[in-house]
Formats: structure tokens, C-alpha cells, sequence
């Protein structure tokens, strides 16, 4: 039975029926509903809308169909229409006549984004403290690592030798701006829109600021069309997943790329790799190929769902039941990327004599040669022609740039000091560069951060963490 039948007596065509029916999805949104559900019980009950008596009987069904839905013991029929109708159902075939009242002061307009948002704010959490565990992953490897070093590259060509802890915070550091996205974007979800009705609020005299109260949210609405119109967070929160599986994607490259034989910066342990159906050498990065493959369905996600926004008037329309798709599929593949990345990056071992013989190339100090000859007093883009032409001359005359240097009037045996293995990163004391004691001031830093990212995350809502997977 749908909620609007007594309007439409008749009943739909079973192709509407069809088309139109999202329990297939939106069941995922259950004990938030529930959620959603008992807070609005409690406000009924608080305004003397409801008595406490009903009040109860609805909250110990309530809390009966929730265990159903948790233990996989919840029966759904094929008149279910969504997740909100087949609870209403089974809250009214336990309270009788009483469940009728659940609905009371409410729409399901304001109860879908209700559940959505407590359902995206659980969820956002536990991925932005999958985002620390990798960002941990990361440090631990920086921190086992920290005297190797590796080529740095730019259009993937040898630029500069740099640490390897080094490279490795880089990508970190894009994770913490993730972590700093999804804490702004549950600000500024957290906001409950119950109380809004269909699109106008009631004249019951609920009290939507208690009920939001209950619900751990920071405030209430402050307009009621576009408390149910408004799917800014889901649009959001798809951005911030979309640009983490950016960020997932290039770490997952370069993982390709380095346990490629042509590179063999690194060992792929055997639990995170994968076999050849007919090739029996292969050893293949599959968790890094998928998280790379991964980013362009998260992208579509975003973009197709932007496009669904675009031409919307006010307030609810149907074209909204579209939000949760994309963005379950989302946060599912985001959350096993991160889980999948943790487990390669935290066991990855890196080949740290192959890192460091293609770092100690002569070419990857030509610019600590220049900037020695500024040092001297020599203008940048003078010193910067003077070794370029070393350079093209030792390659044309197949000599090594080390003895041009040494007869070079303006270098001489004090620079050739500057081409032996790993003196040059010494040398990068900006702040944020490639010295050990920038990395070690990097290291400290970041570990701070995240602990200050975990106890912001750890700050938003009441959901029990782990009661939602069935």
C-alpha cells in the first residue's frame, strides 16, 4: 500500500510501480529512518501531539522493526514502495492503530533527506578515519625509510633527487585536504531538515530545533522549501569522494609504474598483488589498476548527478530520489579503495639500492650547480645557460658532465663536491623542501593534524558506528 493511495484509489499501474520504486536501493537507509523516526516521536510527544503512552508503544516498535532490519530478519513485500513505507507498514502491524500516528507532522519530503543526511554523516566519518589510517600507512612507511632517496620527476622525466619520505608525504598531504573537505562538508550538512513537511512546515506546533537536538545535529532549517529541496551536501560530499579518488588514483599510478621491471623501485607483497591466468611470471598491481579505474566512475557519479540538479524548480520533485545511487556507489568504492590502499602501501617494500642508483644521476644536480654559481654571484639565468650547455655538451661529446665541471673555469674541484651521491638534498633548507629536516618537521606536523582531523570527525553525531551493515 502506498502512502498516497487514499488520494489515488484506483492504484498505479504496475509499470509506475516499476519505474518508480526505490526499495531496492534506499533500503540501505533503514536504521536512519528509524533514526529519524524516534527523534520525531519523541518531538510528537514533547509538543502533546501524541500522548506518552503512544508515544511509547511507536518506540518500542520502532525499535523492534530496527533489530529486524540490522539481523536481516525484516520481511519486505512487494507493495513496499521504499524504505519508508515498508517501516510505516511493519511499525502499524506491531502498534496497531497507534502507527498510524507516525506520520504525523511530516513528510516524507523532509523524513528521505532526514535519513540521508544522518546516513552520509556516519558514513563521511568512517571514511574520513579510513583517509587517517592511510595517511598513517604513509608515515610509517616515511618513517622506515628515512635516510632513501629516489629521483623526483617532472613530465616524468629524472628532475631532482629526493627522499622517498619526501614523495611519500606528498600524497599524504593531499589526503589531509580531503580530511579538511569532508569535516567542512559535514558543518555544513548538519543540518536537520525535519519539521519542514512537504515543503511549507506545519501547524502543528512542532518543535524542529528539539528534534535536531535529538538527532545530533548542530541546528535546524531556517527555510522549509529548501530544507527539502536541498541536496548541496549529497553534491558535496560526491566532489570531496570524486577528488579523493583523484588523489587515490595517482598514488595507485605511480604504484604501477614503480613495480614495473623497467623501474623496480619497489616490491608488491604477494597478498596485495595478482596472478595471470596464463602467464605464470605475472605479478600484477590489480588494487592499484582498480583505485586508478575506480576515479572515473566517481567522477561520473558527480557530474550525472550535478546535471539532475541543474534545471530543478522548488521545492521536492521525484528527480531527487536520484541522489542516492551515485552517491552510495560513491562512498561504497571510495571506502573499499581505502581500505585496499592501506593494506598495499603499509606492505609495499621498496628496492631502496635501485631508488637510489637512478637518483644519483649527474643531470639531477645541474640546478644545485646553478644555483651554486648564484651563490657566487653569477645572475640565475646566466648559470642556468652555463650548465645547460655543459650538459648538451657532455651528452654530444660523450663525456660525463663531472669532467667538465672539474675544468670549467667558473667551477672547478669546489663544485664537483656537489655531485656526490645524496649531498644535494642536504641542500633544499627552504621550508616544505627535500631535507631530512624538513621531512622530519613534516612528519611531526602531519601526525598532529591527523589526530586533530579524527577528533574533529569523531565530534559529529550520535550513530553507533558498525549497527548499519546489512
Amino acid at each position: 500500500m502506498t502512502l498516497w493511495q487514499s488520494r489515488l484509489p484506483d492504484g498505479a499501474a504496475p509499470e509506475l510501480d516499476a519505474y518508480s520504486s526505490s526499495i531496492h536501493f534506499d533500503r540501505r537507509l533503514g536504521p536512519y529512518d528509524i533514526e529519524g523516526s524516534l527523534a520525531h516521536v519523541n518531538g510528537l510527544a514533547k509538543a502533546g501531539i501524541i500522548s506518552n503512552e503512544e508515544a511509547q508503544i511507536l518506540v518500542t516498535a520502532l525499535t523492534h522493526v530496527k533489530k529486524e532490519l540490522v539481523e536481516g530478519a525484516f520481511t519486505f513485500l512487494p507493495s513496499d514502495e521504499d524504505i519508508h513505507t515498508a517501516i510505516e507498514r511493519r511499525v502499524t502491524e506491531i502498534a496497531g492503530e497507534i502507527g498510524a500516528k507516525l506520520h504525523t507532522g511530516r513528510s516524507r519530503n523532509d523524513q528521505v533527506t532526514t535519513a540521508t543526511r544522518l546516513l552520509l554523516r556516519h558514513d563521511l566519518v568512517e571514511i574520513g578515519i579510513k583517509i587517517v589510517g592511510l595517511c598513517r600507512a604513509l608515515l610509517d612507511q616515511s618513517t622506515r625509510l628515512h635516510e632513501a632517496y629516489m629521483p623526483g620527476y617532472t613530465h616524468m622525466q629524472r628532475a631532482q633527487p629526493v627522499p622517498i619520505a619526501h614523495h611519500l608525504l606528498a600524497h599524504a598531504w593531499a589526503l589531509d585536504r580531503d580530511l579538511d573537505r569532508i569535516v567542512s562538508t559535514l558543518h555544513r550538512m548538519n543540518v536537520s531538515p525535519l519539521g519542514a513537511g512537504a515543503l511549507a512546515g506545519s501547524s502543528l506546533p512542532l518543535d524542529p530545533e528539539y528534534v535536531a537536538s535529538e538527532l545530533g545535529f548542530s541546528s535546524s532549517f531556517d527555510n522549509s522549501m529548501d530544507a527539502v529541496s536541498d541536496r548541496d551536501y549529497v553534491a558535496e560530499a560526491l566532489f570531496d569522494l570524486a577528488l579523493l579518488g583523484v588523489h587515490l588514483s595517482r598514488i595507485g599510478e605511480e604504484i604501477v609504474i614503480w613495480s614495473t621491471q623497467e623501474f623496480g623501485f619497489i616490491t608488491i607483497a604477494d597478498a596485495y598483488a595478482t596472478g595471470s591466468s596464463m602467464l605464470p611470471q605475472k605479478k600484477n598491481p590489480d588494487i592499484a589498476e582498480l583505485t586508478r579505474g575506480k576515479s572515473g566512475r566517481l567522477l561520473g557519479n558527480l557530474a550525472g548527478f550535478l546535471a539532475t540538479l541543474k534545471g530543478l524548480p522548488l521545492a521536492y520533485n521525484r528527480d531527487l530520489q536520484e541522489d542516492k545511487e551515485p552517491l552510495f556507489d560513491s562512498l561504497d568504492q571510495v571506502s573499499l579503495a581505502l581500505e585496499a590502499m592501506t593494506g598495499l602501501v603499509s606492505t609495499l617494500s621498496f628496492n631502496t639500492s635501485t631508488t637510489k642508483q637512478a637518483a644519483d644521476g649527474e643531470e639531477g644536480v645541474a640546478v644545485d650547480l646553478a644555483e651554486w654559481l648564484v651563490a657566487k654571484g653569477m645572475p640565475f639565468r646566466q648559470a642556468h645557460g652555463l650548465i645547460a650547455s655543459l650538459v648538451k655538451n657532455a651528452s654530444e661529446r660523450h663525456l660525463t658532465l663531472a669532467e667538465l665541471v672539474r675544468i670549467h673555469p667558473d667551477l672547478g674541484e669546489e663544485a664537483i663536491s656537489l655531485m656526490e651521491p645524496g649531498v644535494s638534498l642536504a641542500r633544499r633548507v627552504t621550508h616544505g623542501g627535500a631535507s631530512e629536516v624538513s621531512v622530519k618537521e613534516q612528519t611531526g606536523k602531519l601526525s598532529s593534524r591527523l589526530t586533530e582531523r579524527l577528533e574533529q570527525l569523531n565530534g559529529f553525531g550520535m550513530h553507533k558506528r558498525g549497527e548499519t551493515s546489512f
